[in-house]
Formats: C-alpha cells, structure tokens, sequence
C-alpha cells in the first residue's frame, strides 16, 4: 500500500495526509466508502485538523462526504485502483488495526504523524521475528513521502525514542538495514 500511495499522493502530501490516505486505502469497502471513527483520528493525533482531508480532497483522491452526527468522517475514495492494490476486506481492516497499532505506540504518537508513518513503514517492511529489514534507502524515503535527506535524521528520532534498536545505510550500495526494538 505504501507503493501505491507514493504514486497516488503528490509528491508534498504531508505524513498526516498519507497516515489518513493509509488508513483509508486500508479501511474502505467495496464501493470505495470509507468512515474513520473520530477515535481513531484522536489516536493518531489528527481529530481536528481538516488540511489533510483538504489535501487529499485537492489530489482528487477522495471527496469527503459532509459532516454527519456519528462520531465518524466519511469519505468516497476516487482512485479505482485501489480495488486493484488492496486484499479482501477483512486482510485490509486486520492490516489497517495493525497499522494503527504499529504507528502509535505511546512515545511516536506524541511526536507527531512522520515518525507514525516511518514507523509503520519500517516495521511493515521488518521481519516479524527478528525485526531486522532491508530496503534501498531512497525508495524508503519516497514511500514515507519525505526528501532521502530527511531519512538519517527521522531514523535518528526512532532510534532515540527506543522504536528503532539500529539502522546503517550502506556507502556504496546506499542501502538502509534496520533493527526495529523487540515487541513488548
């Protein structure tokens, strides 16, 4: 899902617009509905804040549908490729619950929506055993929607908030290797 919303997203969107835009993609049903409960955005510190709608409104990813009285935002996805990205409902629904989760751990929710996002990235791309990963370092930086510049520094932040035990990118291959901290 990060792949196809490094694509879909411009290039800008801000980590609260795909942290959204990720739960979205990952919640919606078969006619591209989505309604996020007012919880759920207040956990991962966006309740109030209306830009990343508008963001993703003006990528003409979604329409987001009037405010109603249910203690949810709702939202009609538009891009019809995301029925061609996303498993069946409920692998998409137990992956988004395990997003949230991974994203939200007491210290990175604080900092802010960036560290949930890389975090999210990292551990999805980790081996569940180990939480050792690999990847190209500027791939993971477009996929977490931030300059390969930015990378050591977010990385830096997850390692001193204990969410990330290590982390090397290689000279010569530019490669980022991670080590995320044990689960708890």
């Amino acid at each position: 899902m990060f792949s196809y919303l490094a694509a879909a997203l411009p290039a800008g969107a801000s980590p609260a617009t795909r942290l959204i835009a990720l739960q979205c993609a990952l919640r919606m049903n078969a006619s591209m509905r989505v309604s996020l409960p007012l919880g759920l955005l207040r956990s991962l510190r966006l309740g109030g804040n209306p830009s990343p709608w508008q963001e993703l409104e003006q990528a003409r990813w979604l329409c987001h549908l009037p405010d109603r009285e249910t203690g949810e935002v709702a939202a009609v996805l538009l891009d019809a490729a995301l029925l061609g990205q996303a498993p069946t409902r409920p692998d998409r629904c137990n992956a988004a619950d395990w997003a949230l989760r991974a994203g939200c751990p007491s210290r990175a929710g604080v900092l802010g929506p960036l560290l949930q996002v890389v975090s999210v990235y990292l551990t999805s791309h980790s081996h569940p055993e180990t939480g050792q990963g690999l990847n190209e370092a500027d791939r993971t930086a477009r996929e977490c929607g931030i300059q390969p510049a930015e990378l050591p520094h977010v990385l830096e932040q997850l390692a001193a908030l204990g969410l990330l035990n290590s982390w090397r990118i290689t000279a010569d291959t530019e490669d980022l290797g991670w080590v995320m901290r044990a689960p708890q």
